[in-house]
């Protein structure tokens, strides 16, 4: 199946460079209330994973900012003087905790898998991601969604989506909608998956296998696959950097065909990089985990790191997401939502049944 990409907007739909960072005075008050605004929404977050452990920190951020752009207090904010800083927060936070990812990933702890789970997670990655992009383009879902939607359920939940979207050049609200989809999808196999260990006879380290080829994000891979015991937790979590590191191919590969769409077309106007510089920063922080010992205590404080401005980005990106737009193709993406889960969940599987 041949990859197609539309990146162009939608009528009535938002085609501004994002803001950029600034020094200025005048970038001060640009950015400045949007990203306090999105230091208060970790803040929740954090406090509602407090209170309520099985809500993954990033889940609930992702909810908060969805929250705040329908709460008659903040709507007018996070819709005006708060937008720019948001939408700030949402792409170029996002970029930098993809960064500091790629310290999570070992070559050698990859390799260590062996070549058939290593097999094995390329098949689960790829008809995910082409069985998902066609199954949304056929349901008619608007702008770059499929694209998105398919990216976040093959990789890794919404980082790969932040990722990509840099690539295409998609829009907020298609990012936004994706992003929500994929978390709620996501943590809603925290619940399932364990429920299905048993009859599925799963042993700890098929279970872990399966919960890392087919949850999405990291830390949901964490939250389902500790249910199994810490044999699981260790199989889960390597299958699952094994995805992550697919990031940066599948990146690269979405920016070459946007190069070949628009040379084929005779588009003028500035290509798209083929690796985006945050994506090369990624790669290189694989390279630094694998040539070099990096204490624990550095892997640490970066994870931290990570987790808060990950956080802070999908605080931003939800609350560009519009509850009634989203209801129009709400039956549509919920559909792919569903059967893409499924398609994830059977292909990882059958994947480790025929690996173990």
């Amino acid at each position: 199946m041949a990859l197609t990409l539309r990146t162009a907007a939608r009528p009535g739909g938002s085609t501004t460079a994002p803001p950029a960072v600034r020094s200025s005075p005048s970038g001060i008050r640009r950015n400045g209330p949007g990203l306090a605004l999105a230091v208060l929404g970790v803040a929740a977050a954090w406090g509602v994973h407090q209170l309520v452990p099985a809500v993954p920190r990033l889940t609930a951020a992702v909810l908060l900012g969805v929250a705040a752009a329908h709460l008659p207090g903040l709507r007018p904010l996070v819709r005006g003087a708060a937008r720019a800083g948001l939408s700030l927060a949402g792409k170029r936070l996002m970029r930098a905790g993809i960064v500091l990812l790629g310290l999570k990933l070992s070559l050698h702890d990859v390799i260590g898998l062996g070549w058939q789970t290593v097999g094995m997670v390329l098949v689960v990655v790829t008809a995910t991601f082409f069985g998902t992009l066609w199954l949304g383009r056929r349901l008619g879902l608007p702008g770059d969604q499929p694209l998105l939607v398919a990216t976040g359920y093959s990789i890794c939940g919404a980082s790969a989506i932040g990722a990509v979207s840099q690539a295409a050049g998609s829009e907020e609200e298609d990012i936004a909608t994706s992003v929500a989809l994929v978390t709620l999808c996501g943590t809603l196999a925290i619940a399932v998956l364990p429920l299905l260990r048993h009859p599925l006879g799963l042993d700890p380290d098929a279970f872990g296998r399966w919960v890392g080829a087919s949850v999405h994000d990291v830390g949901q891979v964490v939250a389902t696959a500790q249910s199994g015991g810490p044999t699981a937790l260790r199989e889960a979590v390597l299958v699952k950097l094994m995805r992550v590191t697919l990031l940066a191919p599948l990146t690269a590969g979405v920016g070459l065909a946007i190069a070949r769409r628009k040379g084929a077309s005779g588009t003028v106007g500035k290509r798209p990089p083929l690796v985006p510089l945050f994506v090369a920063g990624f790669l290189a922080m694989i390279v630094l985990r694998s040539l070099f010992t990096v204490s624990g205590g550095v892997l640490a404080q970066a994870q931290s790191l990570q987790e808060l401005l990950l956080a802070a980005a999908l605080f931003g990106l939800g609350s560009a997401v519009h509850l009634p737009t989203l209801a129009r193709t709400g039956g549509r993406i919920a559909a792919l939502g569903l059967a893409s889960w499924v398609m994830v969940a059977g292909v990882s599987y059958a994947g480790v049944l025929l690996t173990t």
